[in-house]
C-alpha cells in the first residue's frame, strides 16, 4: 500500500511496482524547468511593428520590450519550458537562439513583474547575465537580446502642472491657487 496526496494505491507485491492511475502520475512528474507564464491582468498591450509596449496599470509603468523579448513574453504561456522557448524562437527566426537569451529576457520580464509568479532555474543552473550572454555569442549578438526599457508614468493629477503666484493666465485651472485675477495693466495672473 502506498499514499499519495492522502489516497491510498494497492501496490503489486509481484512485479513491485505501484499501480498509480495515470492522471495521478502525470500530475506528479516534476519539470526540470520552469514553465514561464506572462501576465495578462492589469496591463495594456499594444504592439507595434519592431516593438511591444506594455502598460502596467497597477504600477503604472510603461514597459517597451524589444523584438527578442516580445517573442518570449508571447512564448511564456505556462506550458512551454526554457528549453522548448528557445526552440520555438530559433524555428520562427531561422537561427539558434541560445537558452541563456531567454533565460536573460525571462529575468528581465520577471523584474519587471510582466510574469504571474517568479521564476527558477534548475539545480545547479549558473545564473546568466547580459555580460556572459555576449562573451558567449559575441558581441554582434547584442542586437538580438532581449531588452524591457521601462519608464514610470505618474497619474494624471502627479502629472499635472499649473501656474504660481504672479504668473500670467487665461482661466481660474491653470492657476495652482485656483485663482486667475485681472491686473492693473488689463492682464491677468494667478494670485
Amino acid at each position: 500500500m502506498m499514499e499519495l496526496d492522502g489516497t491510498s494505491y494497492l501496490t503489486s507485491g509481484v512485479t513491485n511496482r505501484t499501480e498509480i492511475p495515470e492522471e495521478v502520475a502525470l500530475m506528479k512528474q516534476p519539470t526540470d524547468q520552469a514553465l514561464p507564464k506572462a501576465r495578462a491582468n492589469g496591463l495594456l498591450v499594444r504592439e507595434l511593428e519592431d516593438e511591444l509596449l506594455v502598460y502596467d496599470l497597477n504600477r503604472h509603468k510603461a514597459h517597451c520590450l524589444n523584438t527578442t523579448a516580445a517573442k518570449i513574453w508571447n512564448q511564456c504561456d505556462g506550458e512551454k519550458t526554457v528549453t522548448q522557448i528557445a526552440a520555438s524562437l530559433s524555428n520562427e527566426s531561422g537561427t539558434q537562439v541560445d537558452e541563456s537569451v531567454v533565460w536573460l529576457g525571462l529575468k528581465s520580464l520577471e523584474r519587471n513583474y510582466l510574469l504571474t509568479e517568479q521564476i527558477t532555474r534548475t539545480l545547479g543552473a549558473k545564473a546568466v547575465t547580459r555580460r556572459d550572454v555576449l562573451r558567449r555569442l559575441g558581441v554582434g549578438a547584442a542586437v538580438a537580446l532581449p531588452l524591457v526599457t521601462s519608464v514610470f508614468a505618474p497619474r494624471a493629477t502627479e502629472a499635472a502642472t499649473c501656474k504660481t503666484v504672479g504668473q500670467l493666465c487665461a482661466a481660474n485651472a491653470e492657476c495652482c491657487s485656483g485663482t486667475c485675477t485681472g491686473c492693473p495693466t488689463g492682464c491677468t495672473v494667478c494670485t
